[in-house]
């Protein structure tokens, strides 16, 4: 027999839809949700946004008829008092960027679960779908655990792996764990009673955690990463960040990108061949990549782009 189940949400983006859908599929009720707005915005430009330009998680709640709590943090005073009116059983996180305070994890009936894309304790942090690529692994994961005031250390209820193929970007990642997440919440919601009796602590001494990308990440370093480390980091920085080629004091972006198999005798850096809108530049494998469609960033761009390809850059120049 499966008892029902007072369920409120609390996330952002495709993990909080795919998690509702979940959900509500599900034979448990879906009581509230809160989305991420309502840290980022104040009340009255949260309105402002809602009307002028709401975003897919607002349509989302509008469109499935869900109540929608207003407060400012998850460790507020005002949504600790919509919780305690709600009478969850459990709250479920997916995707955020504050720190639970015991006060709000105390709350449910049962538990605050977290659903992390990785399979934990490894790849602890805000974006493991970029850094399992960059590292080169082949398979990344979804990790239902328990909540406690620490960032993804709570006991493990329960996990489900993911293949990272070859052509895997950040985006095509994250929207396959996504896709897990939404079926394997079911699945726990159904056996909760056994996944909580069987919960795993985590292995602290097999933990690893990475931070939030920064910007200098995106910026190539032919003379230090190989044709194959290069196309990693592009596809793992997409959608989220552009990946820029530096040239002096200007930074181009692109929107497509080649490897060549044919090696070539000149340094990694060195420009060796350009079009009206490609570089081919040198790796640390001496592979080469050709970059299409270039743009450099600053106002002006197309006419400055052309600019630099024609009157500036020289083959045989070398990329900083």
């Amino acid at each position: 027999m499966i008892i029902t189940m007072r369920i409120v949400l609390v996330g952002y983006g495709e993990m909080f839809r795919s998690l509702a859908d979940g959900v509500l599929n599900s034979k448990h009720e879906l009581a509230g949700v809160f989305r991420h707005e309502n840290v980022l915005y104040s009340p009255f430009m949260r309105f402002f946004h809602d009307i002028i330009s709401p975003t897919e998680d607002y349509n989302y709640v509008k469109s499935h008829n869900l109540y929608d709590i207003k407060a400012d943090s998850v460790n507020s005073k005002k949504f600790q008092n919509e919780l305690l009116k709600l009478k969850p059983d459990i709250i479920i996180v997916g995707s955020w960027s504050e720190k639970f305070c015991v006060q709000t994890i105390n709350i449910p009936q049962i538990a605050c679960i977290n659903v992390h894309p990785s399979l934990l304790p490894q790849y602890r942090g805000p974006n493991p779908y970029i850094r399992t690529i960059l590292n080169n692994e082949k398979q990344s994961g979804v990790t239902f655990h328990l909540m406690d005031v620490n960032y993804d250390t709570g006991s493990i209820l329960h996990q489900v792996p993911v293949e990272i193929f070859e052509n895997d970007t950040g985006a095509s990642l994250k929207l396959k764990c996504c896709n897990i997440a939404k079926k394997e919440i079911g699945v726990l919601l159904s056996d909760f009673e056994q996944k909580y009796e069987n919960r795993v602590s985590q292995d602290e001494k097999q933990s690893t955690y990475y931070p939030q990308i920064s910007l200098s990440e995106s910026i190539i370093d032919f003379t230090k990463e190989t044709s194959f480390e290069i196309d990693r980091r592009i596809r793992a920085l997409k959608p989220w960040l552009n990946c820029h080629i530096c040239f002096g004091n200007e930074f181009f972006t692109f929107k497509n990108y080649k490897i060549y198999t044919k090696i070539s005798d000149k340094l990694p850096s060195t420009i060796v061949k350009k079009t009206d809108n490609s570089l081919f530049i040198v790796c640390k494998d001496s592979r080469v990549i050709e970059f299409i469609s270039l743009k450099i960033k600053r106002p002006f761009s197309n006419q400055l782009t052309k600019y630099f390809l024609n009157k500036i850059i020289k083959v045989n120049d070398r990329v900083s």
